[in-house]
């Protein structure tokens, strides 16, 4: 990296925006995919965890089709036991990497690092956020929070510690400019109460690169993560977004759901444009145990040569494809059955963390 932005790990006054540097888009070119491997019984059950595997290896397939997936693996023995598994699969090792990168966890998009792009100096560098668990509500999250640092030393990047806390599943970015986030989620008292609304928003324009922060109210119900954005809002292009819709009226999504739509039309982006919004179905309540769980068809990832979409079983499901593969004419639009998966309360956006390439 150039001498004249290098930032080091203990400057804290390095600001990535002022060198041209920021988080591009979800559909910009990968680098390669990252991953934490499941090993706990944090998310899932033992009995629930060979039950999500099949559609978690699913999506290292698909991934792979397009893109290297990088592995964060607790130790030596989850290494063989993923090789072992992936193996069987049928997925080609040669576009996995797994690496001994101690984790409590396995949401790669809240703990892993936010990798910035500058394209003038062809240059990268990642931002290590501080990470809590969602406020503090699944300790320990101790090997958690290191997994950005060991991998900027993976990767022998630079890094940048802005000393707050915040979480990759509450931003969506359109690499234009824009990140949106929820007030439920960044304005919780159980992140970073010592800050205002505008403190935050000068963090997010300073360490993402961003001009302006636009904010939902809230997020659906079941989501423990207090209303990332990523299970209602998501770009599709530098000026679409896709919203989460709840049509019937006794559904508990429905206020929220109603009241982000309503916040949408009145956003304005950088250049003044407004959003364009397409509407994507809610699937049916998915209920384990009495829990609604936080079902979306909006926290699909976005990989080189494929849009994977979480689907739940339901009649809504070709639906939503079929609405993502208008949205993403040059990639094919995958559906993998989550139902096991979004027990652990998240589907594949939230476990996955892209890392773009320099263009």
């Amino acid at each position: 990296m150039a001498t004249h932005t290098q930032p080091q790990p203990h400057n804290t006054h390095f600001i990535p925006a002022q060198h041209g540097f920021f988080f591009p888009a979800e559909w910009h070119p990968h680098v390669a995919t990252w991953l934490s491997w499941p090993h706990t019984e944090a998310s899932w059950s033992s009995e629930r965890q060979e039950k999500m595997f099949p559609a978690y290896i699913d999506f290292i397939r698909t991934i792979s089709e397009s893109e290297q997936v990088c592995i964060n693996a607790h130790n030596e023995t989850v290494i063989q036991t993923a090789k072992m598994r992936l193996l069987m699969a049928g997925v080609d090792l040669s576009k996995v990497t797994l690496l001994p990168n101690p984790t409590n966890d396995s949401w790669c998009r809240d703990h892993g690092p936010a990798f910035l792009i500058n394209p003038t100096s062809k240059e990268r560098l990642i931002v290590n956020w501080e990470y809590n668990a969602w406020g503090g509500k699944y300790p320990p999250y101790d090997r958690d929070s290191l997994i950005p640092v060991e991998i900027a030393h993976y990767r022998k990047l630079p890094y940048v510690n802005p000393g707050i806390i915040m979480e990759g599943g509450a931003v969506e970015f359109n690499g234009k400019g824009t990140v949106l986030t929820s007030r439920a989620c960044l304005l919780n008292q159980n992140r970073n109460s010592h800050l205002t609304q505008a403190q935050i928003e000068q963090y997010l324009c300073d360490y993402y690169g961003v001009q302006q922060v636009l904010w939902v109210e809230e997020g659906i119900v079941g989501d423990d993560t207090d209303g990332h954005i990523d299970d209602t809002v998501r770009f599709v292009n530098e000026d679409t977004v896709v919203v989460a819709t709840e049509p019937n009226p006794n559904d508990d999504n429905y206020p929220f759901l109603q009241e982000i739509r309503q916040e949408l039309n009145e956003m304005r982006l950088v250049n003044g444009k407004q959003l364009n919004i397409i509407e994507l179905p809610m699937p049916d309540p998915v209920i384990s145990e009495g829990q609604r769980l936080p079902a979306s068809y909006a926290n699909f990832y976005i990989s080189n040569g494929a849009v994977i979409v979480p689907t739940f079983r339901c009649a809504k499901d070709q639906t939503a494809i079929d609405i993502l593969e208008s949205c993403f004419p040059d990639r094919k639009v995958v559906g993998i059955d989550a139902t096991d998966i979004v027990w652990g309360l998240g589907t594949f956006h939230c476990l996955s963390q892209q890392e773009p390439a320099i263009d």
